[in-house]
């Protein structure tokens, strides 16, 4: 298939989508996307944590211990069908909530769902 630049623009939402769609993951089906963002201080992290909480976010908080110096991490999990410009939203709200915060968005992932119907066959 040839790759549709008005639904998978050339950067990095694109690509990670076009990849995703090569793979052979459905695209039309709602995912469970990751947002990530990271705090230098708990203190930080629990601020915003209660504020995305208000917002009706379900998120994950934690202290990346693997990383020097240790830093807070937010996830931020939100179900929606993967399109470039949801996706892309998402990503300017919480980057602006991140620096509200003083802290840092990292970007987003989720898990691929590719589904074998020859499966269902047997």
């Amino acid at each position: 298939m040839t790759r549709d630049f008005e639904k998978f623009p050339e950067d990095d939402n694109g690509n990670l989508l076009w990849q995703m769609h090569e793979d052979g993951d459905d695209l039309e089906e709602v995912h469970e996307i990751e947002f990530s963002v990271y705090f230098k201080t708990q203190e930080l992290a629990e601020k915003c944590a209660i504020y995305l909480l208000h917002e009706e976010q379900k998120i994950s908080l934690y202290l990346d211990e693997e990383v020097q110096p240790n830093e807070w991490v937010i996830t931020v999990y939100v179900h929606l069908i993967p399109d470039y410009e949801d996706v892309v939203d998402l990503e300017q709200w919480f980057s602006k909530i991140a620096e509200q915060f003083e802290g840092e968005y990292d970007g987003w992932g989720c898990t691929t769902y590719i589904f074998d119907d020859e499966d269902d066959e047997e």
